[in-house]
Parts: C-alpha cells; structure tokens; sequence
C-alpha cells in the first residue's frame, strides 16, 4: 500500500461540531458493543439528534464506521508519536506501550472491525492502513535505534507479530498479561 494512499484512508474529515458529537457517541457505542450491534437508532437517540441529521453529517453508517475508525487512529497515533519522541533506546518499547495503555479489554478497536467488517467495507481500508502504518513505524524505529543489524526488516516484523498477536489476546482474555509478556520479549530482541 503506497504512503500517500494510506495518509489519505487515515485522514479524518473536517467535522461541525453536531458531527462531532455524534461522532464521539458512535465511537463509544462502536467499540463498547461493537459495530453492527449498535443500530444509527440507538446512536440517534444517545447524540440527542434525528437519524435525518446523522445522515446529512455522514452519509451513511458505513460511512461513519469509517470515520470513527480514522478518528481513533489519529488520537491513537498522537499519543504513540508523543511516547516515541520522550523514549530511549529502544523506542520500539513506546509502540508496546500505546498499545497496552490504549485499549481496555475489548483489546483493539482496529481488530475487532476487522472481525465485523467484510474485506471490501470501506471502513475495512482504514484497518489496513492503520496496521501498515504500525507496522511501518516499528520498522523506522529499529533502522534508527539498530542501524548495525543485518536484517531491520524482519525484526520489525517479528515484534509486530508479537505485538499484534499479544493486543488480539487482550481483547479475547480481558487483560494484559500476554501484553506485558511480549513487551519483555521485545526488549529482549531490540537489544541483541
């Protein structure tokens, strides 16, 4: 997936501050009960305006999924730069960190659409280009800190592996034991 494409999947719209609001319901509603539990009814109702008004802001739900998906992506990665720039050597630990920190026991809200949503979602590009982004990062992240291994690449894939193996367990065992395990492991492997 070319960069370019994927800054422009992972952009959120400029929003009115009803579409705001409603936004914020959604995302709230999208990730406690999950996607295609929560009906534009229910998010109707919960935002204190008429589906009519949902659907001139959004479009469609499809549409808002999308949304609520860039819109976490974008909250999520702030944080993840902000721990990047404060961190030592090896900074691939601050990517672990935003990870166990930004998801209660649901686990991954990126996962988790990725489980409801079929391939050809548009909200499904979001997912992809949120994953090719972390998993693009940890790759800058071991080129900078380890310029003297031989393969950058494959460690880079190798802790995402981990990483995203680790944050599909939080959300399936409701705790971070499995997060804390893979983040020792990592440090282990960014040091050697």
């Amino acid at each position: 997936m070319a960069g370019a494409q994927s800054d422009r999947e992972l952009q959120v719209p400029e929003l009115t501050a009803g579409a705001q609001r409603i936004l914020d319901v959604a995302s709230e509603l999208f990730y406690r009960s999950g996607i295609h539990a929560v009906g534009v009814d229910t998010i109707a109702r919960e935002s204190g305006i008429t589906k009519r008004t949902l659907y001139d802001r959004f479009g469609s739900k499809d549409r808002l999924v999308m949304v609520y998906l860039q819109a976490r992506h974008q909250a999520w990665w702030q944080d993840l730069e902000r721990r990047i720039a404060e961190a030592s050597s090896p900074r691939v630990l601050a990517v672990f960190d935003a990870y166990a920190d930004g998801a209660s026991d649901r686990g991954c809200a990126f996962l988790n659409a990725a489980g409801e949503l079929a391939s050809d979602h548009p909200a499904y590009q979001v997912v992809r280009a949120h994953k090719q982004a972390v998993r693009s990062r940890l790759a800058e992240l071991v080129r900078g800190d380890r310029p003297d291994i031989d393969d950058p690449e494959q460690l880079a894939e190798h802790l995402y592996l981990l990483l995203e193996g680790a944050i599909a367990h939080r959300g399936i065992d409701g705790d971070a034991v499995r997060l804390a395990c893979v983040r020792q492991l990592a440090e282990r492997l960014a040091a050697t």
